[in-house]
């Protein structure tokens, strides 16, 4: 039996191929610029970018992709890999610096609305939820150019859901310590509505991948069910990764940012916390550390 195989079909790889180099040229070169112009992105944000990059290939064109047109559960690691995983990589790997050059063209400026935590939440939620109605989800199954459609929607919104608690945009001034432990408990409630309702519901919903689960020889329910756990047992590690990640990040930007105002005022340049505050979330506390020992207390990137 030849099962079909829509997102690795080789008339069809280019899709999700061009992209995935695009990003990690168009990346690196900026890299390269902010380097020649002495605003050198972090190592270990580029190792962010750059495994978000892998992980994204891997979900796609290792076996995993091939499973994952046969069983439930395999599918559900793929769209892990990519809606969760290697998006918070991704993000990871931003600087503001490194977005000026979009962020400079009016319409994706204006698209940072997006970001808002409001928005990006219900917006990310929505997708996830709609992609696994049994009748959307099926149609993309062995359909190439809807299944690549659907990853695409998965990494865009996910990396939209984690740019409010690690992106480099700015956030609203209410958006602090409590609600992004708010925000991220929000995420994996979501989450869980998903994983429970695949592993409890007691209806087959993909019955496409009957094949499949019959060469495997694992029931459509234990398939389904299995798939369901995957989400909540991942959803809960990630989660308590990123809670411990949060409060260590949020406790290494209150330090910078006393350490800029304190290094200011030593130098008798006014420095508002909330401009400390904001260079220090996009990643600039290094130059603005050196526009102040240079005497100069402008914004980076004002």
């Amino acid at each position: 039996m030849i099962l079909p195989l829509a997102h690795v079909a080789g008339a069809f790889v280019p899709i999700e191929v061009i992209p995935i180099t695009v990003a990690g040229v168009l990346y690196w070169h900026r890299v390269m610029v902010l380097h020649w112009d002495e605003r050198p992105v972090p190592t270990w944000r580029q190792v962010c970018f750059g495994s978000g990059l892998l992980v994204i290939s891997i979900a796609l064109f290792s076996p995993t992709g091939h499973i994952s047109e046969e069983l439930v559960l395999a599918h559900m690691v793929e769209h892990i890999l990519l809606g969760d995983i290697a998006t918070l990589l991704l993000v990871l790997g931003l600087t503001r610096s490194l977005l000026q050059p979009i962020l400079a063209i009016r319409f994706f400026n204006r698209l940072q609305i997006l970001t808002h935590p409001a928005v990006a939440l219900p917006l990310w939620a929505v997708n996830l939820f709609l992609w696994h109605v049994p009748a959307l989800y099926q149609d993309a199954y062995g359909a190439a150019p809807i299944h690549a459609l659907e990853h695409t929607t998965f990494v865009f919104f996910g990396c939209l859901m984690w740019m409010p608690v690690f992106g480099p945009l700015p956030k609203p001034a209410w958006f602090g310590t409590g609600w992004k432990i708010g925000y991220v408990i929000a995420v994996r409630f979501a989450t869980a509505i998903l994983g429970n309702v695949l592993m409890w519901s007691g209806t087959v919903l993909y019955p496409i991948y009957g094949p499949g689960e019959r060469y495997w020889h694992v029931t459509p329910l234990a398939d389904q069910s299995t798939a369901g756990a995957i989400m909540m047992v991942e959803g809960t590690f990630l989660i308590l990764g990123v809670l411990a990640w949060t409060f260590f990040e949020l406790a290494r930007e209150g330090t910078e940012k006393q350490r800029l105002i304190e290094l200011a005022e030593s130098r008798g340049i006014a420095l508002d916390e909330r401009r400390a505050q904001r260079a220090v979330a996009a990643g600039h506390a290094a130059l603005l550390e050196q526009r102040l020992l240079a005497g100069d207390g402008r914004q980076p990137d004002s």
